[in-house]
């Protein structure tokens, strides 16, 4: 079984999943980040991201969160094997 590496959200295509695996910020970040739904362990679906320092949409939990390029940076996420975008269902 190949091991699966951590790579940043920014890195991440729209209509990607992933799961949260580690959160390179201070406590206030996490902290911050867990009150808008989004912790370690959590799911995630990328709705943009343009990869030019503009923000990155996601959804997790039914809410859509827009973080910027350098707070995307510090969430680190291991992609699911199923990625879709909308026009595919």
């Amino acid at each position: 079984m190949a091991k699966v590496s951590n790579t940043s959200l920014v890195q991440l295509s729209a209509g990607s999943r992933a799961v949260v695996r580690q959160l390179r910020g201070g406590k206030d970040f996490g902290s911050r980040l867990a009150a808008m739904g989004l912790s370690v362990g959590s799911n995630l679906e990328v709705l943009q991201n343009s990869r030019h320092d503009s923000p990155v949409l996601i959804l997790v939990r039914d809410t859509r969160i827009a973080l910027g390029h350098g707070e995307a940076l510090k969430i680190l996420v291991e992609e699911s094997e199923h990625n879709y975008k909308e026009t595919d269902q």
